[in-house]
């Protein structure tokens, strides 16, 4: 345990579960984007954020994560209005998300080149996220940790390429953990990778020129 578990996150407020865990899972969706301009997003909130997310400030939390901002920017407070300036359309919905956590936000974004996903993560106390699905399917990481995010096709020798290229080429990489999920047999898949040290930028690179990876990204500690 660390300070952080004890203390929690500095953040602006009211809550950490509310607020500073809702800035995180809206940071995921700012780095599935990659750079690229956020159009709109829906945003389907569940449980407890469903019925407390205007008072809690859940909403604004949400919107300045998926800006770029963290979770002590004072910017948090005018979100909304930040975002209206940025020309970032936004609609809150709320449904009961079968087997969710009480604090689910599920992200469906469109960015301004066409690109479309779905993130879907829950604030699980004293600021700390966990991220369980991407574009449907399943995935497990918590951003406390770098983590590469392999998009693939279900082929065999593509997990040992992707490890095999780590291990030779970038050997001071420590893997600490590793999930993959796929829609079904022979379809598409995806590799979460989560790892101990800062990778270098030519990483992401690499893995892409692999046969059969259609994208890879990195999402650096949030």
């Amino acid at each position: 345990m660390n300070v952080f578990d004890i203390i929690g996150p500095v953040m602006i407020g009211p809550s950490s579960s509310h607020t500073a865990g809702a800035v995180r899972l809206g940071g995921v969706v700012n780095k599935l984007a990659d750079g690229r301009k956020i159009k709109k997003v829906e945003i389907t909130l569940s449980g407890s954020f469903a019925k407390t997310y205007k008072g809690h400030g859940t909403d604004r939390a949400l919107l300045a994560g998926i800006m770029g901002y963290d979770s002590f920017s004072p910017e948090i407070r005018d979100a909304l209005d930040i975002a209206d300036k940025k020309q970032i359309e936004y609609v809150f919905l709320k449904e009961n998300i079968r087997g969710a956590h009480p604090n689910t936000a599920r992200i469906h974004y469109y960015l301004e080149d066409g690109t479309e996903g779905v993130m879907q993560g829950a604030s699980i106390g004293g600021g700390n996220i966990l991220v369980n699905r991407i574009n449907g399917m399943e995935v497990k990481f918590t951003g406390d940790n770098n983590t590469l995010l392999v998009m693939h096709e279900d082929t065999p020798g593509v997990i040992a390429g992707v490890t095999n290229l780590m291990h030779w080429e970038y050997e001071d990489i420590n893997i600490s953990n590793f999930n993959l999920s796929r829609q079904q047999k022979g379809g598409i898949a995806i590799m979460s990778i989560e790892i101990d040290n800062q990778p270098p930028e030519t990483l992401v690179k690499d893995i892409r020129g692999i046969d059969h990876v259609i994208n890879a990204i990195l999402i650096r500690k949030i």
